[in-house]
């Protein structure tokens, strides 16, 4: 059986929303706001709820494990924020120990994008040898 976050209980519960914000850009200007605003549903829903936060993770284009500023998440969290009418925290990274800090006990009601998870070699299907 599936759960479906219709069913669920998010009192004071932190969600980890994984969402499809690899949309079309040029220099830094979104093209096609489909994807952000097929998302801001689900993540209105998880507030309602009474989710303490929601922590957002996507991809952007095909930066192959290094970092590229031309594939930041940074506009989308710009637009997302002014779609759902509420700030919209951007992290830098999607992993580190500042990224923990900040998702680990934020303010109720938070929306958190990570930057986006591609600048990472593990995430390509391209993982190093351990």
């Amino acid at each position: 059986d599936k759960l479906s976050i219709e069913t669920m209980d998010l009192t004071g519960q932190r969600v980890l929303m994984r969402v499809d914000f690899n949309v079309p850009m040029t220099d830094g200007a979104i093209r096609n706001m489909q994807r952000i605003t097929a998302a801001v549903p689900t993540i209105q829903l998880a507030l309602e709820k009474g989710a303490k936060s929601v922590v957002l993770m996507s991809h952007l284009g095909r930066p192959d494990g290094q970092v590229n500023e031309s594939m930041s998440l940074r506009p989308v969290a710009a637009a997302l924020a002014e779609v759902l009418g509420r700030e919209v925290a951007f992290l830098e990274n999607c992993v580190s120990a500042d990224t923990e800090a900040a998702c680990a006990d934020p303010e109720p009601g938070s929306v958190i994008l990570l930057e986006n998870l591609r600048f990472h070699v593990e995430e390509e299907g391209k993982g190093k040898a351990a």
